[in-house]
This record gives structure tokens, C-alpha cells and sequence, in this order.
């Protein structure tokens, strides 16, 4: 029986009179890496941002590893800190060490010690490749050294689920492939993850369900055959064929 990580009803996100989202419903199960994707503006990232309330939904419900993030009773950081959310810009605080950086909230959140807070950063800087950098501050990183150490930051939360918003798209092409083998790896560990990216041959390749949005609404959604290789929308087949020609130039 699937356990339902992330369990969406009825989304909507206005901002101003813009509808950015408009009736989403998703359940993404335990172990499960659904990736979203779709033109600019189709509102993906809201959604994502939705999921942990960084966005608070105009209207629908959002339940959190079994957490009703709208519940008025509830502790929104403690349910948060379910969700590691990976942006699409790295996030990290220029006056702190790697180290500072990944132990802020272990000890602010988690009310880790310190000794037990560095021990779980590091086990995570291995587990992205870098523990090596952990005295570095971040601006002596490269943009993928940087976007590991996001990651690692999220991971030493231990979150029931990983949310990655475009997490390549600020990257140089050359740096991309190390985000994504780390976010490959993660996979195959059986995180699980809801991914928004542009990048279709992961998706293709890691996913386990592809969705596409266009205007705020999922308009097409399966398994990466399915939705990759034979999309029944148009609309998923012109925007397919849009990224294919891109591609190729």
C-alpha cells in the first residue's frame, strides 16, 4: 500500500487578480521522484512552493507527511522542516562556513548540540561529494559546490521528503552534471523527491512520474514514456517539440 508523502487537494494560488495555480490535485508517495515540468509561468514552482507553505495556498489543502500545513494548531516549522527545499538560486549565508551553514538549523530547529550537528553535516557533505569543503565559506565554491552544499543542508534535516526547485537553472552547463548525479544517487537511495526542472533527460531517465503544467492546471501526467514519448495533449506535444528543437540548435 503506497504511503502518501505529499497529498495536495484543490490548489489554487492567486497573486493579485493572477491565477498562478488553479485546481491542483497530487499525491506524491513515499520513495516515489515525481518531476514537474512546463513552460515558464505555468506555475510550478508555486505549486512546489505550496507544498511546504512558503506559499500560502489561496485556496485547497496541502497535507505534509501527514501534517496539515493549514492547520492553525500545528507548528509550520517543525511540519517544514519535513520538506528539504533546494532553490534555484544556492540560498547559503556568505558569513558562514559550510559547516555554519548546514548546523543553523540542525541547531535552531532541531536544537542539535554542536558536536552532534558537525557530525551530521559532514556525514552529509560526503554524501554530496564534498566533505572536504567544510571549513570553506561560499565564496570560494564554484556554483555546483554551492548548490551541493544546499542540498546537503536540506539532507541534514533528515525530511521525509526533498522539494528541488529548478535546481540546475542557475548553473553553468559544465556544472549541471554533478547537481544532477548527486540528485541521481539520491534517487536510487529511494529519497523521496518532487522536482521541478527543465532538465528532460532526467526526468526521462529518474522519474518515476512526470507531470506537465501549462496555465496553472496539470494537463498531462505518467510514467516518462508516457508522457516524454507518446503525450497524448497537444499542448504537452508542442511544448515537447519547442524543448527538442532548443535542444538541437
Amino acid at each position: 500500500m503506497a504511503e502518501a508523502i505529499i497529498e495536495v487537494e484543490g490548489l489554487h494560488k492567486h497573486f493579485g487578480g493572477v491565477k498562478a495555480v488553479s485546481g491542483v490535485d497530487l499525491t506524491v508517495n513515499r520513495g516515489e521522484v515525481v518531476a514537474i515540468i512546463g513552460p515558464s509561468g505555468s506555475g510550478k514552482s508555486t505549486v512546489l512552493r505550496c507544498c511546504n507553505y512558503l506559499e500560502e495556498p489561496t485556496a485547497g489543502t496541502v497535507v505534509l507527511n501527514g501534517h496539515n500545513l493549514s492547520d492553525p494548531d500545528g507548528d509550520i516549522n517543525l511540519t517544514r522542516a519535513e520538506a528539504g527545499m533546494v532553490f534555484q538560486g544556492f540560498n547559503l549565508y556568505p558569513h558562514l562556513t559550510v559547516l555554519g551553514n548546514i548546523t543553523l538549523a540542525l541547531r535552531k530547529v532541531r536544537n542539535l548540540d554542536e558536536s552532534t550537528a558537525r557530525s551530521r553535516a559532514l556525514a552529509q557533505l560526503e554524501r554530496v561529494g564534498i566533505p572536504e569543503k567544510i571549513d570553506e565559506f561560499p565564496k570560494n565554491l564554484s556554483g555546483g559546490q554551492q548548490q551541493r552544499v544546499a542540498i546537503a543542508r536540506a539532507l541534514a534535516m533528515e525530511p521525509a521528503v526533498m522539494l528541488f526547485d529548478e535546481p540546475t537553472s542557475a548553473l553553468d552547463p559544465e556544472l549541471i552534471g554533478e547537481v544532477l548525479a548527486v540528485m541521481r544517487r539520491l534517487a536510487e537511495e529511494g529519497m523521496t523527491m518532487l522536482v521541478v526542472t527543465h532538465e528532460m533527460g532526467f526526468a526521462a531517465n529518474v522519474a518515476d512520474r512526470v507531470i506537465f503544467m501549462d496555465e496553472g492546471r496539470i494537463v498531462e501526467q505518467g510514467t516518462p514514456a508516457q508522457v516524454l514519448k507518446n503525450p497524448q495533449h497537444e499542448r504537452t506535444q508542442r511544448f515537447l517539440r519547442m524543448v527538442l528543437d532548443h535542444a538541437e540548435d
